[in-house]
């Protein structure tokens, strides 16, 4: 902060500013109100606009991810409330307006994988710059090389997974929020006692108005004491929410007020040096133990924004709102605590270049507090939509929250806009590329999407499929994969008309993801008879400690098991089906299955004809590029090479 000239009555007044930012955002805001507002456990400005999907349908496309909510309606709402609000009845009938809700929750998010990309590399940087106090000859481009190779490490470290990084950190954190405040409470007894009268909010009002525009400016500075905010919300699947509410106010809280305040009775009583970092507070007795903490701590930092960034990938990629990459669940109890090889390395890429390519700390917090301040208050639009169309809170209440927190945080961003010439303009370039792929990607869906439920294939139209002269039952058992609810893939159709063939036991697949840890053995597979003579359904359930990749020949036995007892039962309680014709079924899987078992999914692309337009040719030429180097939607199921079968198909833009 660029103080000129500073007085006792301007460092109470910013002390004021941080306080009660400290106070209204960290402790209401997040502790409080947004703690509340998860997704099936996650956190983050996805988690709200996710939340929004399923509770009050305003979402573009329908989410893979079953609902598990027992007596709630299709409206989120509890059973026998289901009136909606009529902005949710709004949102429901108004394209754009979910358009615009979707524009910015795609913002949120690409501002806090920014967020995952600064958080590390100003953490790290100006933490690692303390090497520089007692050894001035130190270059700064021998810092930035140290601080590069400590992100490495880090990063290196991430596929062990956030229990394990959290346990190894975790006494490192407890020294640094118990060592802070003892300092911080050393320099309020040496130099300055009375530093808590700058709790009284008019020291606010008198600093804007000595300063002005001056003043107003300097907000981009004060609110780098909130950055980590965002991350409490969004790390809320790799913890829960009592354990953050517990460290955030019985801890850090306490710990910033009290080391701010350090500071700040430091500076009242030695003006000239506001300039030297936080290193000058420390006294040089226990300098390096402090900086070997600094430094570690700095680390932990870090990792909550790149565990929060796995977190919001994951919710998105649920949401097929970002090409798919792997997701790891690395702890078989906790469905939230995620991590990605291919989203880690980039961000480690990332951040080294941000730190070598802007080695200069102050441009990296430039860029900083742009991302923290647009993020803070797109989670503060998308609570107050959460309180109107689902928690039903009560309209004065609501007013009181958007008008509090969207004037406080719009005044910060404001501010913080000032700074985008230099250095503030890194986040908006990392977000417009991020919102370029989200982008593509949400349109080449929709659009495969449309096509598809336009051209679907229905029972009726199966049946006069496949009595058309010509077309042969052949012998086998085929797993015919398919993700369309109420009808089958336009890949059947196409392959039938084709291969002028189908196998005489067809079960049409569908893999479906539960939000819990393990599916029983008897809830896994379930099956039915879809009315035609060996055409069957079959919906594989699996959560996300299933292992899936080792099913293989006991994944065939296990469905037709199923399907052989699905028809005793049918037999038993005299349902339609004379006994002949059950056993003979019985007997026709199980020598479909011993002539041959053969897993057919369907590939598809977009045939981009020369009368598409400019736009479409683009987004889908670039959904293209994005499509065929992503992972595939259904996991692999440890099916043989020999067994598995791609249908190619066109879809005629």
């Amino acid at each position: 902060m660029p103080l000129k000239s500073p007085t006792e009555e301007d460092y109470l007044g910013i002390y004021s500013i941080m306080f009660w930012t400290l106070t209204l955002i960290g402790v209401v805001k997040y502790a409080g109100v947004a703690l509340k507002a998860d997704d099936q456990g996650e956190g983050g400005t996805f988690a709200l606009y996710s939340l929004l999907c399923r509770k009050v349908n305003v979402g573009i496309l329908h989410p893979k991810h079953v609902e598990l909510n027992s007596g709630v309606s299709q409206h989120g709402l509890p059973e026998g409330t289901e009136k909606q609000s009529r902005l949710g009845k709004f949102f429901e009938q108004s394209i754009v307006a979910r358009r615009v809700l979707l524009f910015i929750a795609m913002l949120g998010m690409c501002m806090l994988i920014g967020d995952g990309i600064l958080t590390p590399a100003i953490s790290v940087l100006s933490a690692m710059d303390g090497v520089r106090a007692p050894f001035p000859s130190v270059s700064k481009s021998l810092v930035e090389a140290l601080s590069a190779i400590v992100l490495i490490v880090l990063f290196l470290l991430q596929k062990f997974g956030t229990s394990k990084v959290s346990f190894l950190f975790s006494p490192i954190m407890g020294a640094w929020t118990l060592t802070t405040p003892l300092v911080g409470i050393y320099s309020i007894i040496k130099h300055y006692p009375s530093i808590f009268k700058a709790l009284s909010p008019h020291y606010i009002v008198h600093f804007f108005q000595r300063n002005g525009k001056e003043g107003w400016l300097l907000l981009g500075g004060t609110v780098l004491c909130i950055t980590g905010s965002e991350a409490m919300f969004a790390d809320l699947g790799h913890f829960n929410r009592a354990s953050i509410q517990i460290a955030f106010l019985c801890s850090i809280y306490p710990s910033l007020v009290l080391t701010y305040a350090g500071q700040t009775a430091y500076l009242i009583r030695h003006p000239n040096d506001h300039d030297d970092g936080f290193y000058k507070f420390i006294p040089g007795s226990i300098y390096w133990p402090m900086f070997v903490v600094a430094t570690l701590s700095a680390i932990v930092a870090s990792q909550s924004l790149i565990s929060a960034t796995f977190s919001v990938i994951k919710q998105s990629v649920v949401l097929d709102y970002f090409p798919r990459v792997k997701v790891v669940h690395t702890s078989p109890n906790k469905e939230g605590e995620v991590y990605s090889p291919e989203i880690n390395y980039i961000l480690m890429i990332l951040c080294v270049a941000v730190i070598l390519i802007f080695g200069d700390g102050k441009d990296i917090g430039n860029a900083f507090g742009v991302v923290v301040s647009l993020v803070m208050l797109i989670t503060t639009i998308l609570l107050t939509l959460v309180m109107i169309m689902i928690w039903r809170t009560p309209m004065v209440l609501v007013v009181l929250y958007f008008c509090v927190f969207f004037v406080m945080e719009g005044v910060y961003v404001s501010a913080v806009f000032t700074k985008i010439p230099e250095g503030g303009w890194i986040p908006f370039a990392i977000s417009i590329i991020l919102a370029f792929i989200m982008f593509g990607w949400f349109y080449g869906r929709q659009r495969k999407m449309e096509y598809e439920l336009t051209r679907k294939i229905n029972f009726n139209r199966l049946e006069i499929l496949l009595s058309e002269p010509g077309i042969q039952r052949v012998p086998g058992l085929c797993f015919f994969y398919t993700n369309i609810q109420d009808g089958l893939t336009p890949i059947l159709g196409h392959y039938i008309k084709n291969m002028r063939s189908l196998h005489k036991v067809t079960v049409f697949t569908t893999l479906r993801y539960l939000l819990v840890p393990k599916v029983a053995p008897h809830e896994r597979i379930v099956v039915n008879k879809l009315g035609l003579k060996g055409v069957y359904g079959c919906v594989i359930q699996y959560g996300y400690a299933d292992s899936l990749n080792h099913e293989g020949d006991d994944l065939v036995t296990q469905v037709t098991n199923a399907l052989i007892a699905h028809l005793q039962t049918c037999l038993s309680f005299s349902l339609p089906g004379s006994p002949v014709e059950v056993h003979q079924e019985v007997a026709d899987i199980e020598e479909a299955k011993l002539a041959g078992v053969v897993h057919i999914r369907g590939k598809t692309r977009f045939y981009i004809t020369n009368n598409c337009g400019w736009f479409d040719k683009i987004l889908l030429g670039f959904y293209e590029v994005l499509h065929s180097n992503c992972r595939s939607a259904l996991p692999a199921l440890g099916v043989p090479l020999p067994q598995r079968i791609e249908v190619g198909m066109l879809y005629e833009a």
